[in-house]
């Protein structure tokens, strides 16, 4: 029995999903994963399950109706991992812009150097992005520099996506509380672990954007970061006033 899974959403990801698979499960370090599976059209679903007769221990599904939202979906994964006793719980995209080998060195930050939360960090050595527009990689960059101004948040990269929580902060959080199911997410719960106090270390890594398979970015995924951090600076003020009432 491992004591980590990999949560890996998908849609559409036929191109990249039994090799990404096929990769975590070649690393020196035992990894489960499970795919949640948003119904793709293409196939994804079909590979995955065959990929399961081969690696009947590591590998599960948990097949969804429809695009249901990135949010809702690792939160099912979170609920799912902690019902079946794992002790690290890691989000991953299936496209490769995360490198499967840095799954390893986010685990050792929470398992060997005390961290809670361990984040695969593009920018806490500058800014270490491949493949995209110079127009994109400004608007992340700055995107997060937005969010730690709002927030007071001490985190360099606070849109990651790349990480690897301890069960005790998905314990503590409660999960059915979290508001924003699309690309605030990954804001609202690093918010919401550095306002527990729990323990965030950045981990840098290389983003590779994807070579294959089609992106998920949108302006309404932008559209929900930028105001959505307003607001949990302003439940945050809040939830302040009333542990000090």
């Amino acid at each position: 029995m491992s004591d980590s899974l990999v949560i890996i959403p998908t849609y559409n990801e036929k191109e990249n999903i039994e090799k990404i698979i096929r990769k975590v499960f070649s690393l020196e370090k035992d990894f489960h994963i499970l795919v949640i599976e948003d119904n793709s059209p293409d196939g994804t679903a079909a590979i995955v399950k065959s990929l399961m007769k081969e690696f009947p221990e590591q590998l599960f599904i948990e097949e969804r109706k429809g695009k249901l939202g990135l949010g809702t979906a690792y939160i099912l994964g979170f609920k799912w991992g902690l019902k079946r006793g794992y002790d690290f719980l890691f989000e991953m995209d299936a496209d490769f812009s995360h490198n499967p080998d840095d799954l390893i060195r986010l685990y050792k930050a929470n398992a060997e150097e005390g961290g809670d939360l361990a984040i695969g960090s593009r920018y806490i050595t500058g800014i270490n992005v491949v493949n995209w527009p110079m127009g994109r990689v400004l608007m992340s960059y700055y995107a997060s520099a937005y969010v730690r101004f709002i927030t007071r948040m001490k985190v360099r990269d606070t849109t990651a996506g790349f990480k690897c929580y301890r069960r005790k902060v998905l314990e503590t959080i409660d999960l059915d509380k979290i508001k924003f199911m699309g690309y605030a997410f990954q804001i609202e719960m690093k918010f919401v672990s550095w306002k527990l106090g729990f323990n965030i270390v950045e981990v840098p890594i290389i983003f590779t954007d994807r070579i294959e398979g089609t992106s998920k970015m949108n302006s309404g995924i932008f559209k929900e970061a930028i105001f959505g951090v307003i607001d949990l600076r302003f439940r945050g003020m809040l939830n302040r006033i009333k542990r000090v009432g």
